[in-house]
């Protein structure tokens, strides 16, 4: 059952923050092209092999383009045949997601939203399977870089969705246990991650690549998008 205090909420960014289809299936796109050295048959070989239909744009709810970090969507690119070398997709795929964040579409306009939630007294985070860049570059645009509290992306040090360590570095950063953290994301990495370093409540959207029907088990709610989020919250008091 979900804590009855609750004293922060995590944020996953893409598919939570942003909307997946519009900020990601170009970016996507991009990706497979660069991976192939620009041969569009090989690049569509890839997005296949990586969760996405070339045709239709369709990502796979866990797939590797759906909640993998960089350096496992480019070691799945290199499986899949890519014939670029593991170190380089890496960094040039850590470059593109952090000049990603001005192409993004943000889900509502995040810096009311955030600046509402921080006014009850909730601490905020954001918590990402992409780059640290990439998240504080999306958090400045959308004008909600001033109230979070935490920042993690995957290579911040505290290990990799779906382990616990971005939601306990994000407790032990403003002082709450994990049963007083809110989870909020789209992909069953998310969800995993909050039931395995014990939050107080996790909350599914569907504004990524997830379904009900794949995020009902590990999710405590399942909402359209965030913004229905304190719905969900009113019996919560905030200490």
């Amino acid at each position: 059952m979900p804590s009855p205090r609750i004293k922060a909420i995590l944020f996953d960014k893409d598919g939570t923050l942003l909307d997946y289809a519009k900020s990601w299936l170009p970016v996507n796109r991009e990706l497979a092209l660069f991976a192939a050295r620009g041969d569009e048959t090989l690049a569509a070989q890839l997005l296949l092999g990586c969760g996405m239909d070339p045709e239709t744009g369709h990502v796979v709810p866990d797939s590797l383009l759906a909640a993998g970090n960089t350096v496992e969507i480019a070691h799945g690119l290199v499986a899949a045949g890519s014939p670029i070398a593991t170190d380089e997709l890496i960094a040039e795929l850590d470059a593109l997601f952090a000049t990603g964040a001005d192409r993004a579409v943000a889900v509502t306009d995040l810096g009311p939203y955030f600046a509402g939630l921080k006014a009850k007294g909730y601490y905020l985070g954001v918590a990402s399977s992409d780059n640290e860049r990439s998240i504080r570059a999306t958090a400045e645009r959308f004008g909600f870089a001033a109230f979070l509290d935490y920042v993690a992306g995957y290579d911040s040090g505290y290990g990799v969705k779906p382990e616990p360590g971005m939601l306990l570095g994000f407790c032990a950063a403003v002082g709450v246990i994990p049963e007083e953290v809110v989870m909020v994301g789209d992909n069953n990495h998310d969800m995993h991650m909050g039931r395995n370093a014990g939050a107080g409540m996790t909350v599914a959207v569907l504004t990524g690549t997830g379904s009900r029907a794949s995020l009902s088990a590990a999710s405590d709610h399942c909402l359209n998008d965030i913004t229905e989020l304190e719905s969900v919250l009113p019996a919560l008091e905030v200490a």
